[in-house]
């Protein structure tokens, strides 16, 4: 078959809305299942420890602890079946696989968060002091007395 063809029915199956993530990120994979004639969304938490492919064969691996047994699960990227992917916290790590947490257990498992840009922590705080005098008018303390 001629390329040109097979890239032109490959980019009609390509996520428009490819989320930004990375290996060591927490991600939620909200993923839809088909049971019988009914449908719903499950939600599978973990962290993402690889990442393969390239184009419509791209792949991650995610992994959780669920009851004391490590749990993970390789979801294609660009699958009609995932809904939606949220990333719950950055991780910082300096691997592009994190198979090395297969053998960890307990805290050891987890990984140190990304530190913010100073953007990002302006942002926040922005968004914070926006909150902070509404919060303070509700708890306003004592009623204004009448006299």
């Amino acid at each position: 078959m001629n390329q040109a063809l097979l890239d032109k029915i490959e980019s009609e199956q390509f996520r428009k809305d490819k989320p930004d993530f990375a290996v060591g990120d927490t991600v939620r994979v909200h993923t839809r299942v088909v049971e019988g004639d009914k449908e719903r969304i499950q939600v599978f938490t973990g962290v993402v420890i690889a990442r393969r492919g390239r184009g419509l064969n791209e792949t991650f691996t995610v992994r959780r602890i669920s009851y004391g047994e490590g749990v993970e699960r390789v979801f294609p990227l660009h699958s009609p079946r995932i809904e939606k992917i949220e990333v719950e916290r950055r991780g910082k790590v300096r691997r592009a696989k994190l198979t090395y947490l297969r053998k960890r257990v307990g805290r050891t498992a987890l990984l140190v968060p990304e530190k913010e840009s100073p953007a990002q922590q302006a942002q926040k705080s922005g968004a914070k002091s926006k909150a902070a005098p509404k919060g303070e008018e509700q708890a306003g303390g004592n009623p204004p007395a009448s006299s």
